[in-house]
């Protein structure tokens, strides 16, 4: 005999979904129109998409604190940024990675790894926390703003969550942005091949566009084999943010809620990238789900941009751009000392 309540839970479950779109549609509507606004700036005049998303996104800041768009900010900057995070691992393969031979991986993940301890390390001698020096070093370190958007992720949350990870994001890709055009002139000068100069730009550049970007202005060679390089940048991701996850897990009080062990997203990206290497994933899903990585990860910016005061971001401070900057020289001094021997 049926259960009274059995016929009527696939219409419960519609009107429930129905209630949640209704509920997050508006904010997520609104930083899907950022991100693509975004996106057909860069499409059209060049200028890093992830840049243009959270600076197009601030001056609707208000909108985050409505009551009918909020919540749908809070999710595009929450779960279709996991999305976007576990999605990159269809990008990696231990096939990949098998290419750039165990020199030059020593080398890229010594490079990624000093860059997070010493700034987790140092970043209190400067007046700034160690989760700070984890998310900016993490950023510089890893893939800039993908890796500052998971990594803050699972970071502990205060009143100035929001502005640290808008202006990690904003500072990583006006470095990257600058990187992409010197570093190319700093390799030629340096009469560096397209192997080691390959290494130096993927090894060192923040976003992946801008690695491919640098290494294809020198030859195909150099832009294969950067391309490479920061792809194995991007491998250390789920690994880095498990550990953060690990560590900060262990530091919750007693009895209060402790965040998961291994964070979905994290689990996802090594599933996919599981599959990618046993080739079980299609050729003709690879590109759309890259297109959607890409999308999801714009979108989220754009709603953290718009979750983002201009007053609160102007407080960072000049300590800050100075991590930043200091970071990033100090990632390239590393890994040019090694490949322009």
């Amino acid at each position: 005999m049926e259960h009274p309540g059995t016929a009527r839970n696939p219409r419960s479950f519609l009107n429930g979904l129905q209630a949640k779109a209704y509920e997050i549609g508006p904010g997520l509507a609104l930083a899907a129109m950022i991100a693509m606004a975004a996106q057909f700036i860069s499409d059209h005049y060049g200028a890093p998409v992830m840049l243009m998303a959270i600076l197009l996104g601030i001056p609707f800041q208000f909108l985050s604190e409505e009551e009918r768009t909020g919540p749908g900010i809070q999710f595009a900057a929450r779960v279709v940024l996991r999305v976007g995070v576990a999605l990159l691992g269809l990008r990696v393969s231990v096939e990949m990675i098998g290419v750039l031979g165990l020199e030059f991986i020593l080398v890229v993940f010594a490079a990624v790894l000093l860059t997070i301890a010493l700034s987790i390390i140092l970043a209190p001698m400067l007046g700034k926390d160690r989760m700070f020096g984890f998310l900016t070093g993490g950023a510089v370190a890893i893939c800039g703003a993908s890796a500052a958007l998971a990594i803050s992720s699972i970071l502990p949350k205060d009143k100035d969550s929001e502005r640290n990870l808008s202006f990690t994001v904003i500072s990583v890709t006006i470095m990257s942005t600058v990187a992409m055009i010197f570093y190319p002139i700093l390799s030629e000068s340096l009469g560096l091949d397209a192997r080691h100069a390959g290494v130096f730009l993927g090894g060192t550049i923040h976003d992946v566009a801008q690695v491919v970007g640098a290494g294809y202005s020198i030859d195909t060679e150099t832009g294969d084999f950067s391309t490479v390089v920061k792809l194995f940048r991007v491998t250390l991701l789920a690994p880095i943010v498990f550990l953060g996850a690990l560590a900060l897990r262990s530091k919750v009080p007693a009895g209060a809620k402790r965040p998961p062990l291994i964070p979905g997203f994290v689990i996802a990206f090594l599933i996919f990238a599981a599959l990618n290497s046993m080739h079980l994933v299609p050729e003709v899903v690879m590109k759309p789900a890259d297109t959607l990585s890409r999308a999801a990860l714009v979108t989220a910016v754009a709603a953290v941009g718009m979750k983002t005061s201009i007053r609160e971001l102007r407080s960072v401070g000049k300590v800050s751009v100075g991590m930043i900057v200091a970071q990033t020289i100090g990632l390239a001094l590393f890994v040019l000392a090694f490949v322009a021997r």
